[in-house]
């Protein structure tokens, strides 16, 4: 139920006339709403369901995208329209072909804030409110209404609105903590934070996040990923890069920080044996447990969408498309588990495909520029080397998402391998990957560059 359908329920339980006019949109995420909503003491007062342009009183802004759009901001008068706005940017199908691509968000707020008046335009970060106090970010809409109730905006009492929250019976007693933690929000925001650092408080004296807790941290995963040669492996680019760093610069840590978090993504590569491992964990159970009620697989079934290259793909060089799999997947997946022992060896059964390889070989390429350009640090190209360090970080995604970012990256790694006059290593898998995109032209829209 959408937040004006959940508000028109309650204001026909106080006996008030209400209408919904939803918009529904499936270019962005899936579906953008922008709903219309009526109120009215008498049925024949809602003589129609849009608002009119410059009519309206409150514009309940979830996503500051539909917010700021051109249907929603003709209804806002400046100096009449109320707004209240979720500032959390909500990714967009842009994400999916450029990860790095921005929303522009201050922009976005100042577009409302223009048209209705800055005195008149209250924001709240919703999701980060939901994520600490609920757990989920499911609860972010009705906490945005609680917000707004709150500051007096939504006409209709704190009794309807929880009987209509009952009545729609999903996660009752979330979205009544919803509702209630975006009333905190608006009313004592001070009040809030304190709850929060009462329950999570931090030791005094303990650092958070420092460069020995995030090397740490990513050794344990590794250890947990492929065993101690890994993170023997990757301990030594780390190391090599801390000492070279330190001798330049004793307070400096942005080089160390930019190999230990890049590397450890290039070693860890989410590949068929890290699925199964991940859905096989005892925690991803758990959390399911929680969040639905019931044994999963008993109570509620399980569907798994994979797209592994063994699989996916129809034909040579095709995209991958997901294949939807049953619950019957999940012994199966535990029995993949326990054979991770098998990535990239002789046995390895996924480990001949070109994306494996390529995947296998990045992370050696890495390792040898990054010892190259090592071996050339002083002051003048620090700045380069951790740029270079820092560079692999935008290899995401998957399929010819992965292999579009991997050409950019593999341009601009050429161009700050010049400046510090070394050879950055391209393997073999590496270059036929490369070449499979230039021989495309372009992926699905994705304009390539091929540098040589």
């Amino acid at each position: 139920m959408t937040v004006g359908a959940l508000i028109s329920m309650a204001a026909h339980l106080e006996g008030k006339s209400a209408s919904v006019l939803d918009f529904m949109g499936f270019a962005q995420k899936g579906g953008s709403v922008l709903s219309f909503v009526r109120f009215a003491a008498r049925d024949e007062w809602l003589n129609q369901v849009r608002i009119d342009t410059q009519q309206a009183d409150v514009l309940l802004a979830c996503d500051m995208v539909v917010g700021a759009s051109a249907d929603a901001l003709q209804t806002m008068r400046h100096g009449r329209t109320r707004i209240v706005v979720n500032t959390h940017a909500i990714p967009n199908a842009t994400f999916v072909t450029n990860p790095d691509a921005t929303l522009h968000a201050d922009a976005l707020i100042d577009k409302m804030r223009h048209a209705a008046g800055a005195e008149r335009l209250s924001t709240c970060d919703a999701q980060a409110l939901a994520t600490r106090f609920l757990g989920d970010t499911i609860g972010e809409n009705i906490l945005m209404l609680g917000f707004a109730w709150q500051l007096g905006l939504v006409p209709v009492s704190f009794g309807a609105l929880m009987r209509a929250i009952e009545l729609n019976n999903v996660a009752v007693q979330m979205n009544q903590l919803a509702f209630s933690i975006g009333r905190l929000a608006a009313e004592d925001p001070a009040a809030l934070e304190s709850l929060w650092q009462a329950r999570h408080a931090v030791k005094p004296g303990v650092r958070v996040d420092t460069l020995d807790e995030l090397i740490a941290h990513r050794e344990g995963r590794l250890q947990t990923y492929g065993g101690a040669s890994y993170v023997k492996r990757y301990r030594a680019l780390v190391d090599t890069a801390r000492r070279a760093e330190h001798a330049v610069d004793a307070h400096s840590e942005r080089l160390t920080r930019a190999v230990a978090t890049t590397f450890y993504r290039l070693l860890a590569v989410k590949d068929e044996y890290e699925v199964a491992r991940l859905h096989t964990d005892a925690a991803f159970r758990e959390a399911l447990e929680a969040q639905f009620e019931g044994v999963a697989g008993k109570d509620f079934g399980i569907k798994f969408n994979l797209a592994p290259p063994t699989l996916a793909r129809t034909h040579e060089g095709a995209h991958p498309t997901k294949k939807t799999l049953g619950q019957w997947m999940w012994p199966v997946l535990g029995v993949l588990a326990r054979a991770r022992r098998l990535r990239g060896t002789m046995l390895d059964p996924f480990g001949r495909t070109l994306e494996r390889k390529m995947e296998r070989e990045l992370a050696d390429d890495y390792e040898t520029t990054l010892q190259r350009a090592l071996a050339k640090l002083d002051a003048g190209n620090l700045e380069d080397v951790a740029k270079l360090a820092d560079l692999h970080a935008r290899v995401r995604g998957y399929g010819h998402v992965k292999l579009a970012n991997l050409a950019g990256v593999k341009r601009s790694e050429r161009d700050l391998a010049a400046r510090l006059q070394i050879e950055a290593a391209t393997s073999e898998s590496v270059k036929k990957s490369l070449d499979e995109v230039k021989g495309a032209g372009q992926l699905r829209g994705i304009p390539v560059v091929i540098a040589k």
